[in-house]
């Protein structure tokens, strides 16, 4: 799938990042609506890849603080690279700003895809939001 990766702040992201977010959060996954919104979307910087169309497909979040979150990719467009462009992007501009180290909580089932990007966990697995996770870690710089 060919995709054009868009870095920016919440105000151009949002409508986007929303819909897909809503989809695979709160439709597919069952997540309270009022647990995906947070006062982190607006420092954060917002990673969507765009179709040939234009539509988002995927996105994902980093926080001032280098977390990483909010990855999503809508079903269509799952296994064809798109979340790893995503992630990639992220992790650039976590570079670009730089960050020492980047952290996540993935979901369990997700935790070998970042573990592929060079992400490594970190301690047992947690419940957040009803969803099995595990922290992950990756280092940027020494």
């Amino acid at each position: 799938m060919t995709v054009a990766i868009l870095l920016c702040q919440w105000a151009e992201a949002r409508e986007r990042a929303r819909a897909i977010r809503y989809a695979v959060f709160v439709e597919e996954q069952g997540v309270p609506v009022e647990l995906e919104w947070d006062e982190w979307d607006e420092p954060s910087w917002h990673a969507l890849a765009l179709g040939e169309d234009g539509s988002a497909v995927a996105t994902g979040r980093l926080l001032p603080d280098g977390h990483v979150g909010r990855m999503a990719v809508l079903k269509s467009a799952r296994g064809t690279g798109v979340g790893a462009r995503v992630l990639d992007a992220l992790m650039e501009k976590a570079a670009e700003l730089g960050y020492p180290e980047l952290v996540l909580n993935a979901q369990t089932h997700a935790a070998p895809f970042y573990a592929r990007a060079g992400f490594t966990q970190v301690g047992d697995a947690f419940e957040e939001a009803g969803i099995p996770h595990v922290e992950m870690r990756k280092r940027l710089r020494a």
